[in-house]
């Protein structure tokens, strides 16, 4: 019996912080913003470390308005689809960008993996299209093997920036034993257990969900690089160096008025990234973006909220330096309009 409830969804999810709701995880966050918001004065400062980002990054900020900042060298192909844009029109804009399937979509405004879809086909792109009456991207699908997520961050008055997280991310997959079928093996791994319910439609419609692997097959079963889709985040902090940091400092001196805020990438390597060469930024994020190595299984809990208390300190101390600079912090009027426009966004969404 002790097995049996071991293997189940409810303790997996509850037996490790990582899968813990965000809304039980974010609740020292809370005291922290609380505490540096005081010592600014201002319940929104956060809003001064990035000014070209809607709220600083928090909520409601459009991807496409960030993406057009990343230098040409590493932004992938992304075609902005408004709402309600024919679809007609839409294989047309694939054509001029020549976007060939797989490609991913996403809505303009969204996180943790919200409606993220890696889609094969035409009629996948059509189905994606009829749901979703949001304004979206269509970005090319990037084969690079490895993807990471790398927080970095400048002071304004400084050219000279610091790496504070790396993370490593390990897509969703099984390894066939020549006897289970795909359900079973996710059965038996606990994190794709977690997974099953959003898959299976997906496996089944494939073909794949009653398919025997053979011993040693490798099946990826999700390519999106989310933690809520069942990636494995592993800390990657033992890569920062000299080299890395360079190369963020580079890009982030290009871009305007972002000074806090997470690369979400992928590269051929870690090695080639250094170089500054063989990668492209999927998106940036702002002052809500995590450093994400903490989700490591092995992280503890009290390094984590150690981590995540340094960032808001440094959040607070760039947007404190741009306050003092004639940066104006978001008002309590402003506040208000993007999280009303925002729910509105979601529940539309």
């Amino acid at each position: 019996m002790w097995q049996r409830f071991k293997n189940s969804v409810f303790f997996i999810r509850w037996s490790s912080w990582e899968y813990y709701p965000a809304y039980l995880t974010n609740i020292p966050v809370v005291f922290f913003w609380l505490y540096f918001s005081v010592k600014a004065r201002s319940l929104f400062f956060f809003s001064a470390a990035n000014p070209a980002i809607e709220t600083g990054g928090v909520l409601g900020e459009s991807k496409i308005k960030i993406i057009q900042q990343i230098p040409e060298k590493f932004k992938p192909t992304t075609v902005f689809v408004p709402k309600q844009t024919s679809f007609h029109q839409i294989l047309q804009w694939l054509k001029d960008a020549q976007l060939t399937f797989p490609i991913i979509a996403k809505p303009d405004i969204g996180e943790r993996g919200f409606l993220v879809e890696k889609l094969s086909s035409m009629e996948e792109l059509q189905q994606y299209h009829q749901q979703n009456q949001v304004n979206f991207l269509i970005q090319e699908f990037v084969s690079y093997p490895v993807e990471a997520a790398i927080l970095h961050y400048r002071y304004p008055h400084q050219s000279q920036g610091t790496v504070s997280s790396v993370c490593i991310k390990e897509f969703l997959s099984i390894e066939g034993d020549g006897e289970n079928t795909v359900l079973q093996l996710m059965e038996k791994k606990p994190r794709a257990k977690l997974q099953i319910e959003r898959l299976s439609p997906i496996l089944a419609e494939k073909g794949l969900l009653n398919v025997i692997p053979s011993k040693g097959e490798k099946i990826e079963l999700s390519a999106i690089g989310n933690h809520c889709k069942g990636a494995k985040f592993l800390n990657g902090n033992a890569l920062i160096d000299d080299q890395m940091r360079k190369v963020f400092d580079q890009i982030s001196l290009q871009l305007k008025d972002i000074y806090f805020c997470r690369y979400d990438l992928k590269c051929q390597s870690i090695a080639d990234l250094k170089q500054g060469k063989n990668f492209k930024i999927l998106e940036i994020n702002g002052v809500a973006a995590e450093p994400a190595h903490i989700y490591d299984p092995t992280y503890s809990v009290s390094q984590a909220y150690k981590d995540l208390f340094q960032q808001w300190k440094v959040i607070y101390e760039i947007s404190y330096y741009q306050y003092r600079n004639g940066v104006e912090y978001m008002t309590f009027g402003e506040a208000k309009k993007a999280v009303k426009e925002y729910l509105a966004y979601m529940k539309k969404a």
